[in-house]
């Protein structure tokens, strides 16, 4: 019998109950992300060992410091077309084991050049595992809670980051430095096997391939009601044409992602998620070496540096529930601004342990809320098709700002700059971000650049 409707899949999902399958998904990148953020924030909290155990300056732990960011941006960029391609399953599940493995064996590096290499390829994973964690969560959650769902999975980053801070805090002085990379290791390796058990592709990713709207189809019965999809023809979206091969079919994602109706908010997109990172990584990667300078213990430097990861989860829970209500962007100018007034008002306490630390806590909610919300963002302003490649590439370029504050971190303290002096100089980063999401808006207004939220792009069934 000839099908008499055709359900678009998005418009099904969002008109359904949060379903235990979409649970499942939700946990299962939350704990990618933690892997990812425990294993993103381990350098800057055994820094300071290796100065010691190696002999090496502060400023010769640049490359290494940034090795892994390197790795991160390339991984995503390249990446991304290939999920588009082939799904965000199997690349998430190869990336998880790539960078557990790699992070094993940077364990037992001995010198700082092979534990620079061996950064770098633990990066490559790191690049593909989250920006295609954030694409399948965006692809399962429905649009009316979808920046909080996102946020609240892009929560496990910042769990990874306080137990990283802690993890540091207990390991180091039991058992040295190579243990919080051992235990970066294996936690992803032993993760790989529930991912590949229970993780489902993309139903979107499936509706939009030629056959596999069968598999689509099993799937959305997890979800919702069978009776809704009895004589259907399942689609991802309103019909696009489709190049032929998959090549083509990549090179298209990326033609779409800067074609002129995407170009100029993707270009401001990359220059807001660089100058979040730029921030983020000066704070969480060079804090415990920044009051251990300052006077503060090993231990206490680790502790106080984990309140900010802790403000991290409370700024993405509360801004992935603004998003959902208000408009987005300016969710996101706020925080950015919140950021550079927070840091300046934290580095004038740095002689203050109590004080110091509960102004992080409020800090990481404005400095967090940017790098989490802006990947949500980004799952609303691309279709189906190159929704793998616009999330990517954003997280790939942006990724440089972390690999620059590796070298800006290593250059100010080798110019021996006060804690209130770095942190004063967040203000800038925190202003250009929060004035290229304002950007984008007033073209929109203008109708200078023609762009759409996804949720607009695939409303017709």
């Amino acid at each position: 019998m000839a099908p008499d409707h055709a359900p678009d899949v998005q418009r099904f999902i969002d008109a359904q109950r949060f379903s235990p399958l979409q649970w499942l998904v939700f946990v299962l990148c939350f704990l990618v992300m933690v892997l990812d953020g425990y294993d993103t924030v381990a350098m800057g909290f055994i820094a300071p060992s290796l100065v010691q155990a190696w002999g090496v300056s502060r400023s010769a732990l640049g490359p290494v410091m940034s090795a892994a960011l390197v790795g991160v941006a390339i991984g995503a960029l390249l990446t991304g077309p290939v999920a588009d391609r082939y799904g965000r399953r199997k690349l998430l599940i190869l990336s998880v084991l790539w960078f557990g493995g790699w992070t094993l064996l940077s364990a037992r590096a001995q010198t700082i050049g092979e534990l620079t290499v061996l950064r770098f390829l633990t990066g490559l994973g790191l690049g593909a595992a989250m920006p295609n964690a954030v694409t399948l969560m965006s692809e399962y959650a429905p649009a009316r809670v979808r920046s909080l769902v996102i946020n609240a999975m892009f929560s496990g980053f910042s769990f990874g980051l306080m137990a990283g801070g802690v993890v540091a805090a207990w390991l180091i002085p039991a058992a040295g430095w190579r243990s919080v990379l051992l235990a970066g290791g294996v936690g992803p390796i032993l993760l790989a096997l529930p991912l590949a058990l229970w993780l489902p592709e993309s139903v979107l990713f499936l509706a939009a391939r030629i056959g596999g709207t069968a598999r689509a189809r099993a799937i959305l019965q997890r979800i919702g009601p069978v009776a809704a999809l009895e004589n259907a023809t399942i689609i991802a979206q309103a019909p696009t044409p489709a190049p032929a091969g998959k090549t083509a079919q990549s090179a298209a994602a990326l033609m779409l992602m800067l074609s002129p109706r995407y170009r100029w908010p993707t270009i401001l997109l990359w220059v807001a998620y660089f100058m979040a990172l730029l921030t983020w990584y000066l704070l969480a990667g060079w804090m415990p070496m920044l009051f251990q300078d300052g006077g503060f213990s090993p231990r206490d430097a680790a502790l106080i540096a984990s309140t900010l990861p802790l403000g991290g989860v409370l700024g993405n829970l509360f801004a992935g529930w603004l998003m959902d209500r208000w408009t987005p962007h300016r969710i996101i100018i706020a925080a950015f601004l919140m950021t550079g007034m927070l840091s300046v008002i934290a580095g004038q306490c740095a002689g203050q342990p109590g004080l110091l630390g509960a102004l992080l806590l409020v800090c990481g909610v404005a400095v967090t809320a940017p790098v989490t919300s802006l990947a949500s963002y980004a799952s609303m302003l691309y279709p189906t098709e190159a929704r793998a490649t616009g999330v990517s590439w954003m997280f790939g370029v942006g990724r440089f700002g972390g690999v620059a504050s590796a070298f800006v971190g290593a250059a100010l303290l080798g110019f021996g700059l006060q804690i209130s002096v770095v942190f004063s100089l967040l203000v800038v980063p925190s202003l250009i971000g929060a004035f290229s999401l304002w950007a984008i808006q007033r073209d929109k207004t203008r109708g200078a650049v023609h762009w759409e939220p996804a949720e607009e792009l695939t409303s017709e069934p």
